[in-house]
């Protein structure tokens, strides 16, 4: 049941009881697994690609892994606070983490035989290695795997949200959110980035950071919308006034579509309709095209960041907030205490949330979500350091694992 937006207050922070929780403690940088004798607990300890240990505690409801695995796909998350990228998969009825270290990890794109993560300075290329997935420890959990391969040094260019599109060729074609430079941008081996679309209120590319553009809908293989902080063309301006000036733009007439907004991020087209967060007000939000106005889904219990769509679930990304400048203004701020980190997974058709997963330590805010259909349990292969990490070698010599 959709309802009506309120610009005067944000959404109802009270988690709604979806079902038991199971706890989950596992060590920052590996994937998790089995169950302790007659107890609703997974653990592992691994040694992390830092100096020391961080322990990352999670709590998900029980029906989250059922959800998943009805719905046939898994989850990837990322974290740029605590820099990972993690692959939330099911196996045995239990919830499974991959873990792998990317400096302030934040955009992720999922393409067909790859997936791409924007990191600081950097975006990385991940291949599907899928063909090894069943044969890594322990042998037959897996079905999806992705391992670095390379990345395109881009500079500080701030960049958010990354997406595949498809070039007039037919090959995909990776658009990002050059946040810095307020625009849309491409990469090309030869640059640091190509710019290829800006706001029409934005005069000239400067690194300025003129109106935060954060967020890209794709639409038929072409960006079609984008989220801003507040259409303004000063030096940092969307800072001044970002509680009520956020915006969706339509990339083709560079025209707003709705306004008003509270720090949205994460517009995303799915069947057929426009949606977006409204992240201040912990808000996932359907946006009308003929009229601009918004209707609410849900409201969530987190600063709303990160979201993607499977059939009628949509995975929103929860955050808790800062005491910044930045967060402290937000009219979710009030309510700090009660806010968590995770996914909450919304039935849209009812506005419901039908299962949730929370961080309760060690990670404190989402950028963004993405959804892997087909994949149940997903393996990122451990990160540099892991006692899991794997190397990839020419096919006469198989792989190369740390246990081997």
């Amino acid at each position: 049941m959709l309802r009506p937006v309120s610009a005067a207050t944000p959404g109802r922070l009270t988690d709604r009881p979806v079902d038991a929780e199971v706890q989950v403690s596992v060590f920052d940088g590996a994937a998790a697994g089995g169950s302790d004798e007659g107890a609703n607990s997974v653990s592992s300890t691994v040694q992390p690609d830092r100096a020391r240990d961080t322990e990352v505690r999670f709590t998900y409801s029980a029906r989250f892994p059922q959800v998943l695995a009805d719905a046939g796909c898994s989850l990837l998350v990322s974290t740029y606070q605590a820099g990972q990228l993690v692959a939330v998969g099911t196996a045995d009825g239990e919830v499974v983490f991959s873990f792998r270290g990317f400096d302030r990890a934040m955009g992720v794109a999922v393409g067909t035989d790859s997936i791409a993560v924007a990191s600081k300075g950097q975006i990385w290329s991940l291949p599907d290695h899928s063909e090894l997935a069943a044969a890594i420890t322990p042998a037959g959990r897996y079905d999806k795997c992705w391992l670095p391969s390379s990345s395109t040094f881009t500079g500080e260019t701030q960049c958010h949200e990354i997406a595949w599109g498809t070039a007039p060729s037919g090959e995909p074609d990776l658009w990002m959110v050059n946040t810095l430079f307020s625009c849309l941008a491409g990469l090309d081996p030869r640059y640091s980035f190509v710019p290829r679309w800006r706001p029409p209120f934005i005069s000239r590319l400067a690194a300025e950071d003129r109106c935060h553009l954060n967020g890209l809908a794709m639409r038929d293989g072409s960006p079609a919308f984008v989220s801003v902080m507040a259409p303004t063309d000063e030096p940092g301006g969307w800072r001044k006034a970002r509680n009520d000036s956020g915006a969706v733009l339509d990339v083709a007439s560079g025209e707003a579509v709705t306004r008003g907004l509270a720090m949205p991020h994460s517009p995303r087209w799915h069947d057929g309709e426009l949606f977006v967060l409204n992240s201040g007000m912990g808000r996932l939000e359907q946006v009308d095209l003929s009229t601009g106005r918004r209707e609410a889904v849900a409201a969530v219990p987190g600063y709303a960041r990160g979201l993607a769509f499977h059939q009628d679930l949509a995975f929103v990304g929860l955050s808790k907030i800062r005491e910044t400048a930045i967060f402290g203004g937000a009219p979710i701020a009030a309510y700090h205490d009660q806010l968590k980190c995770g996914i909450g997974v919304v039935q849209l058709s009812t506005g419901n949330t039908v299962a949730t997963l929370q961080f309760a330590n060690g990670v404190e805010e989402i950028f963004d979500v993405q959804a892997v259909t087909g994949a149940r349990c997903p393996t990122l292969g451990g990160s540099p350091g892991d006692p899991d990490q794997i190397w990839l070698l020419p096919s006469q010599y198989g792989t190369a694992s740390a246990q081997q």
